[in-house]
Formats: C-alpha cells, structure tokens, sequence
C-alpha cells in the first residue's frame, strides 16, 4: 500500500506534490503550495520573479555556526502520456501504483523527476528529529523547457556555498559533472494541395516504443519513432507516388520520442504492393529492436479522406531531412570510461495548418566545440533540404572537481553508512549546476538521488527501496558537514 512505503514522511509529500498540476511553465499551483508550506511551519522563504521558491529553515542546536546547505530540485515535470490515456496534466492528478517494487503511474510519467527531490526537502523542513546546519532548500522553475528558472537565479537569493542536486537517477552513484545542451529546430514551410480524385487514405503509425530520457539514456540504442516513420515514408517514396496530408511524432525535447504517425494518399493501383512493403517494414522493425523495445508495432489502418494534401515538394525534402537525420550517440568520452560525450535526439515533428512543419532536435555534449559542431551538422542537414534554421535554449556544461570537499565527504560518508564506495561520475543529461556557477561561483556542488528509470515517458518509475537509502545518505551528509 502507498501510505506504508518508507520513509514515510518523504513518501507522503511525493503523493501531495503527484496531486499537482505541474507541467512546464505552468507551475503556480506547485508554487503556490511550497509558499503555504513554509507559511504553514513559520518558514522563512522568498520568490523571486522567474517563480523560483527558496525556504530557509534554521540550524538545529549546536549546529548554529555549522556552514550553510542549499538542497535544490526543479519543480516541473515532463508531462507525456500514451495515446490512448485519457489525462489532462493541468488538473487530473497522477494515477500511482505499485509494481513488483517499484511505484510508477498509469499510463503518464511519474514526475518523480524531480518530485522525488522535492518530497525529500519538504520531508526536512517538516522534520522535528534530524540534526542539520542551516538549510536552504531552493526548487527552480521550469527546468524541463529550458533550465529557465536556473538563468534568472540572482546574486544573494541564496547564500549556501555548498549545494547538493536531487535531480539524479542512480543510488549509489554521485555527480560531479553533466553535459551542457542546445536545441535546433528546423521550419519547412509547405503549401496545401488539392486531393486526387479516387485515392485510398491510410494512417501509418509507429508506437509502443520505451521511449525515455534523451540523455540519460540516449546511449541504449532505444527505438526512436520520428526515424522509424520516416524510414519507411522514404521507402515508399522510393515506389509510389503518394501524398501526406499530416505527419506528427514525438513531443518533447527532452525525450525520445515513443509515437509518431502520418496521414498519407495513394493510388488504388499501389495498395497491395504498398501493404505488402510496410509489413515488412513492420517485421524488421520489430525484429531489430525486440532486446529494447519488445512492445514497438507499426500499424497501417484506413483513415478519413483529407481535406488537403503538403505539396510534394515539400514533402520529399521533408522526408528525406527527417530520414537523414542522426539520432543517437555521437562521440564517447576519452576521459571518462562508458561516458556519452556527444549525442543528438530526433525529439518531435509539429504540423500546423498554417503551412508549417517543425523538427525540434536536441544536441548535448561535455565538450562546447563537439556541441555547437553537433547542432552545426543538424543544421546543415536540413538547410539543405530548404528548412529554416534556428538555434535556442543553450546552457552550459558542468565541468568535474575531483578535489571539491563536499564530494570528498559524500563519499566518506557513503562507504562508511554502506560498506561500499559510491561511483563518481558525470553524466550526459544537463542538470542546472552549471548555470548555477554563473552566478554563484564559489559553489561546491554533488548531484546525488534514488534510482528511476523511463523517465520523461509513460513508464517512468522510482525504486521503492532506493529512496530509504536516499533519505539516510542525505541525513548523513547533513549531520556531518
């Protein structure tokens, strides 16, 4: 049951915060509670004017001239669901349950990233019994969409120079250090065309991938839907000739994308060559990702006749940028063994009626010049298919210290509770460390948390058991710093 997980007080806060509408960008509600909150216990807090909340809570006794801790998490999350979920993020609340020990959701993501954090720091400033310094629990905004609410961090809005990120996915593992990011989005603009007279209308669609994190997990060869669609789009392109009216596919940019579907046109003439060439499409797809994906399909089903059809200009280059486009590792780090040093996600296709399709991308790397290089070739790739260009949301990279002290004691600290000395590493998802050195850079900083898997997919999980050795290595590192 739910309310029996331990540590209780952290678990009980999580199923608060999963009640809360809490997409990107819409995160007064979330706001609004951590504000009563510290209210509620006659907290010091303050918000500044990007909706980040920082709650002050004073040291316990005899811990008054101990250093000053700043324990951060983001409080949005990514909100994406299967196709066929009925669930609206802005006020249904997440649908929780319990899986061979594990706690997930019902066909959405969990928002364990990076609530799991949150409900940790709310669960301190709740507590009557831990022993710590002074506290300085910050929840940024908007992390998911851009790390928007890390840039608009100003001088003084904490003082801590030691902070310690919840918003990693492995316990037993510490982060010194993640990969700085930029997103590429390529514009087609196209012209709507009449429909022929007498064509067949079919959906084309590929879904049931894992999906999951675009850095985190960029590395396991996971199916990535916008690619597959548009492999057999250029196939048939290859055979027939035939029109698209719609094509869509994946959401964020921060995860690879699961789904992805075109509406397409053709001649009675090509319908069994063209059902015969897409089952076979179907088996090798399946065949190929059957260790990562056992439950990706592809579906050709009949659909309404469209209003209009892309013109096929438009539509070649469209199909032939999108079947072109990389996905996937680029580089591997020489420093640092089994590290992603440089990658790029075929994240989403949008279709407006207004004649325009957008490609967003993202590109992440440890090493500037390999990502701007990174986001330089997807540029190029779909300059030359006669897309618009653009280049946004950049954040920077968080080099490693392996002389900081926090890490240093962190590590103490775990091999002493455990008996085995925690992994330190990088990791190729960006976190907001990095763009917290621009304005306070004395900072000494970890990045430590339970273990979840899927995250940014339907499917996202947290380890039940993780999060009791979470809590106890965060209460260690308070009481001992």
């Amino acid at each position: 049951m739910l309310q029996d997980l331990e540590p209780k007080s952290v678990f009980s806060l999580f199923r608060d915060i999963c009640a809360i509408p809490r997409e990107s960008g819409h995160e007064e509600l979330i706001c609004a509670y951590l504000q009563n909150f510290a209210k509620e216990r006659g907290l010091k807090y303050a918000t500044d004017p990007a909706g980040n909340v920082v709650i002050f809570k004073p040291a316990t006794k005899g811990m008054e001239l101990r250093p000053a801790v700043v324990l951060q998490s983001h409080m949005d999350m990514v909100c994406e669901k299967n196709e066929d979920v009925v669930h609206d993020f802005s006020k249904d609340p997440i649908d929780l349950y319990i899986e061979k020990g594990w706690l997930t959701a019902r066909g959405t993501t969990l928002g364990a990233d990076c609530g799991i954090g949150m409900a940790a720091q709310l669960a301190l400033l709740d507590s009557n019994d831990v022993v710590h310094g002074p506290i300085e629990c910050l929840f940024t905004a908007s992390e998911e969409t851009g790390l928007d609410g890390a840039r608009a961090l100003k001088p003084g809005f904490i003082t801590g120079n030691i902070l310690i990120n919840l918003d990693s996915e492995d316990e037993g593992e510490i982060f010194i250090g993640c990969a700085g990011g930029i997103d590429t989005t390529a514009r087609f603009a196209y012209t709507n065309v009449p429909v022929p007279d007498g064509v067949l209308s079919y959906k084309v669609s590929v879904s049931g991938g894992t999906g999951g994190h675009s850095g985190d997990e960029i590395h396991k060869g996971l199916a990535n839907a916008n690619q597959l669609l548009a492999r057999f789009l250029w196939q048939a392109q290859q055979k027939f000739e035939f029109g698209i009216s719609l094509i869509r596919g994946g959401n964020k940019r921060n995860a690879i994308a699961r789904e992805a579907w075109a509406i397409c046109t053709l001649s009675p003439k090509d319908q069994d060559e063209w059902t015969r060439l897409f089952q076979q499409f179907a088996l090798e797809i399946r065949a190929e990702y059957r260790h990562t994906d056992p439950e990706l399909k592809a579906e050709l089903l009949p659909a309404q006749r469209p209003d209009s059809l892309i013109d096929a200009d438009t539509c070649r280059r469209l199909v032939a940028a999108l079947y072109g486009c990389p996905h996937g590792v680029m580089a591997m780090s020489k420093e640092i063994t089994g590290l992603v040093e440089t990658s790029t996600n075929l994240a989403s296709v949008k279709m407006d009626k207004e004649g325009e399709i957008r490609i967003g991308t993202s590109q992440r790397s440890s090493v500037n010049s390999a990502r701007y290089n990174a986001a330089d070739r997807i540029e190029s790739l779909f300059s030359l298919a006669g897309a618009v260009v653009t280049h946004e949301s950049e954040y920077p990279g968080w080099a490693p210290n392996t002389n900081s002290p926090i890490l240093k004691k962190a590590v103490d600290l775990y091999t002493h509770r455990f008996g085995t000395a925690p992994a330190v590493k990088a990791i190729h998802a960006g976190l907001e460390c990095g763009i917290f050195l621009d304005a306070f850079p004395t900072l000494d900083m970890v990045s430590f948390g339970p273990t979840l898997r899927g995250v940014h997919a339907p499917g996202e999980r947290l380890e039940i058991a993780s999060v009791q050795k979470f809590w106890d290595f965060l209460l260690d590192i308070l009481a001992h710093i």
